[in-house]
């Protein structure tokens, strides 16, 4: 397989939705981007499928004191997940827990608010969820999205991605998750590595994707 950069985001939206279009044009699907970087691959991706599309967000749950060490992770819809060994090696309390919890969930509710002014959340159960993202490196965020996203039950889930090394896909498919990726690559390095253009995406920026979406969308005949 001969690899190759993307241009940016965009094109690489437009790629991966080339690999999906078994899904296009059905009612029961819904694409789900995590912010920031995702949010401009997903927008080609729900362009073209003619899907809605909104962001689904996670965040971090750092051990107190060591928090570039994840514990567990909330994401979008009040769901918490928790790396039971670390809890119980670091022997973290219920407490300790809940505080750092209730300051990242303050976070990730302003974020909710800022990206999707006044908009509901999307339903999940029953429906094809495609969870997008600009690349995978470790996977622990997306392994965390994966586990908040099977507890509210969707029909079924699938992993879309420009990028990520091979190693993480395997692992991934052997966790029982679907992944579509256009370039499994090693020695993969960072994200950006593989893109010509990978200028940070700004809220604004989110915010007009979203919006133009579901304009469109709503402006088509029932």
């Amino acid at each position: 397989m001969t690899i190759v950069r993307f241009q940016n985001r965009t094109e690489a939206g437009r790629l991966l939705a080339k690999k999906l279009q078994a899904f296009a044009n059905r009612s029961d699907v819904v694409v789900l981007a995590l912010p920031r970087g995702g949010v401009p691959v997903g927008f080609e991706v729900a362009t073209v499928l003619h899907a809605p599309l909104d962001v689904f967000l996670v965040r971090k749950l750092g051990v107190p004191g060591q928090e570039e060490l994840a514990m567990g992770a909330i994401a979008s819809g009040g769901v918490q997940v928790l790396n039971r060994p670390i809890v119980e090696a670091l022997d973290i309390t219920q407490s300790q827990i809940e505080s750092v919890a209730a300051a990242e969930r303050q976070v990730l509710q302003r974020r909710e608010q800022l990206y999707r002014a006044g908009r509901t959340s999307p339903v999940i159960a029953g429906r094809i969820v495609i969870l997008v993202d600009d690349g995978i490196a470790t996977g622990s965020t997306m392994r965390a999205a994966i586990a908040a996203l099977k507890k509210q039950q969707p029909a079924r889930l699938v992993v879309a991605v420009p990028v990520a090394p091979p190693s993480t896909v395997s692992e991934l498919q052997a966790e029982g998750t679907q992944v579509v990726c256009i370039q499994a690559v090693e020695p993969f390095g960072a994200i950006g590595a593989w893109y010509e253009d990978f200028r940070q995406v700004s809220d604004e920026q989110v915010i007009e994707l979203l919006a133009t979406v579901a304009e469109g969308q709503s402006a088509l005949p029932a």
